[in-house]
């Protein structure tokens, strides 16, 4: 009896390994038409396969359709992982190999539902993902502190940057000025801020400040203090410095020492 009952369980996860073979294989292919076909065999051969999903959906240019195919990813993955994984492997999440399908499908959920206008529900998915993965293998605390800024959500911001306070990404390099200039305005420690942000990437302030056009399709890979990477950051962040009073006017000037006051 007790063989006969594992019997179902494995033939699915046999399925399931069938179907990530396909999904490797899309990764592979020259076209979006190849790889959009290998994701559908891989659903024939398993409904449990997020990736294929999330393929799908990457394919899909309606953002109604590409959101309910990033949640039929999402309780795919749940499917796929079972309820223990979700008590027995909080804090892991990513470094264990089956999580990576339902994690990929949750962080392309996460931007379609920011995309929507649903950010409150955007901001959960996010938070949840990097208690499930603190180590945030995927890079979604820079998405999670660009939208939290966007929202005016300062202190939750500031919780991020100190959760990760050896970071020194251009993302977090980039969000600590602002912070302290919505906060305390000009002055010496906001302008240290900035400082210390241009060093990080100084291509960023001609973004912000309209010298360079956003390019119209975002680079799939940056390098560290180039120019893809200040286009991404301004893409995901410009809102933000527009929206707070005085930044953009300020940035020029704060990015100058500050001249010594003369006690003359």
């Amino acid at each position: 009896m007790g063989s006969r009952m594992k019997r179902p369980l494995a033939r699915g996860r046999d399925r399931l390994a069938q179907a990530q073979e396909l999904i490797y294989q899309a990764w592979d292919a020259p076209s979006a038409k190849r790889r959009a076909a290998l994701a559908l065999r891989a659903l024939a051969a398993s409904a449990d396969c997020a990736d294929a999903y999330v393929i799908l959906a990457e394919a899909s240019a309606p953002l109604d359709e590409a959101l309910e195919l990033y949640r039929r990813g999402v309780d795919a993955g749940e499917r796929a992982l079972g309820r223990n994984a979700f008590k027995e492997d909080v804090g892991y999440f990513w470094g264990i190999l089956e999580t990576r399908p339902y994690m990929r499908a949750r962080a392309g959920l996460a931007k379609c539902l920011w995309e929507k206008g649903q950010r409150e529900d955007a901001v959960q998915q996010l938070s949840d993902m990097l208690r499930l993965n603190p180590n945030d293998n995927q890079g979604l605390r820079y998405v999670l502190a660009a939208c939290l800024l966007e929202m005016d959500r300062d202190d939750e911001v500031s919780a991020l940057l100190k959760a990760y306070d050896e970071d020194a990404g251009t993302e977090f390099a980039w969000a600590h000025p602002l912070l302290m200039f919505r906060k305390q305005g000009d002055g010496p420690e906001s302008r240290e801020r900035l400082n210390a942000a241009i060093e990080s990437n100084r291509h960023i302030p001609d973004f912000l400040l309209g010298k360079k056009r956003l390019p119209r399709a975002l680079p799939d890979m940056v390098g560290i203090g180039d120019v893809d990477e200040a286009a991404c950051y301004a893409s995901d962040n410009l809102e933000s410095w527009r929206a707070t009073a005085g930044a953009l006017d300020w940035l020029p000037a704060g990015a100058q020492p500050q001249r010594p006051v003369s006690l003359a």
